[in-house]
């Protein structure tokens, strides 16, 4: 593994190339400086938005337990605790706004929003797409939620989506107008740690014959973590209260025919693509990331309503840049962030022969 002084090498190499973002975009107008706590920081998102809060001028602090990566961020103030009662890093100080992306469990939020409530203005929380009930054909910001048979319980991993919507009832509850609540999609873009978007354009890169599951015209939907950061810090800059879905990668539908014709361009114009029913997939017991079947329980999840967002400054990178600013990441960063990345090659080409053998 490499040292934390690589780290931190590749991280400021990847800056200057561009990968993270630029400071400004055409257009953009340079704002008040805010005083910015963030919950987190160092993790995958952490970052994007503590670079792109430091690109728009403005001082931020972190608050974390100083485990992970807690060399990344040397030149800025960081307050070491614990959301799990330790928090007294945090008392007598004051913030314009705090981002709050590490809350999981609802107690832990409470506890970090009733101990900051007259020490910030506005508690912006980083929620997600999974706090919806399970059906609907589509989704925006009033569709039904999932309810939690156990509101006592804090097993996150059992309770994910359930134990998110409590979380933001306690911010909600406690900050009124002066909560903000983005509701992520599947994240893509430099540092992702789940590879569910990194997975295609790596392995349109090697290039050959491609296997897609479903249809062309089926939707996808994935944020750039660099368009979420964007907009978590415009909306603490203009104020901006209320519950957004965080879903692109653009204003209209993408489908997946439109995806991978331009990771094709952006890639590698050699590879092909051939589409498989999701059926004959599972039959095989072979699931491929990002993409959601258009029937079942989850079909809806590709379909999620950002208008409200979009209409508050949300915007969207193009696809390439996305693709290969993460292509760029993968190929630099150490063994330790890429290897659960799998691409089974053999199991790949057997399934295609089968699909082709069926037709």
């Amino acid at each position: 593994m490499d040292s934390r002084r690589d780290f931190l090498g590749r991280s400021a190499g990847l800056l200057a190339a561009g990968y993270f973002g630029n400071a400004l975009r055409v257009g953009d107008v340079q704002p008040r400086p805010l005083r910015i706590l963030i919950l987190g920081g160092t993790g995958f998102i952490g970052p994007h938005m503590v670079r792109r809060a430091v690109e728009r001028g403005h001082k931020v602090t972190l608050f974390n337990r100083g485990k992970s990566n807690a060399d990344l961020f040397p030149q800025l103030e960081t307050l070491t605790g614990d959301r799990d009662g330790k928090l007294d890093a945090l008392k007598g100080r004051t913030w314009d706004a705090v981002i709050d992306n590490s809350g999981y469990v609802p107690r832990h939020v409470r506890d970090s929003a009733t101990l900051l409530t007259s020490s910030v203005g506005r508690y912006l929380f980083i929620s997600t797409g999974s706090v919806y009930a399970y059906d609907q054909e589509r989704y925006d910001e009033n569709s039904p939620l999932l309810k939690a048979p156990d509101p006592a319980s804090e097993e996150v991993n059992k309770y994910y989506g359930e134990l998110k919507v409590l979380c933001e009832e306690a911010v909600n509850g406690i900050y009124r107008d002066r909560s903000t609540v983005l509701r992520l999609h599947m994240v893509a873009g430099p540092g992702d740690p789940t590879h569910r978007f990194t997975y295609w354009p790596v392995r349109v890169e090697r290039g050959g014959e491609v296997l897609v599951p479903g249809l062309a015209t089926a939707p996808v939907q994935y944020i750039d973590a660099r368009d979420l950061a964007e907009f978590a810090i415009l909306s603490l800059e203009k104020n901006i209260g209320g519950t957004y879905n965080v879903a692109g990668p653009g204003a209209d539908t993408v489908t997946m025919g439109d995806f991978t014709a331009q990771l094709k361009a952006a890639v590698n114009p050699a590879a092909t693509f051939t589409w498989v029913d999701h059926e004959f997939l599972q039959a095989r017991r072979m699931g491929l990331p990002l993409v959601i079947p258009g029937k079942g329980p989850m079909r809806g999840l590709a379909k999620v309503s950002a208008a409200r967002a979009i209409a508050q400054g949300l915007k969207f990178r193009p696809i390439a840049s996305t693709a290969k600013d993460t292509l760029a990441w993968f190929k630099q960063a150490p063994a330790s962030e890429t290897e659960g990345l799998k691409i089974d090659a053999a199991k790949e080409t057997e399934v295609l022969q089968a699909w082709k053998a069926s037709r």
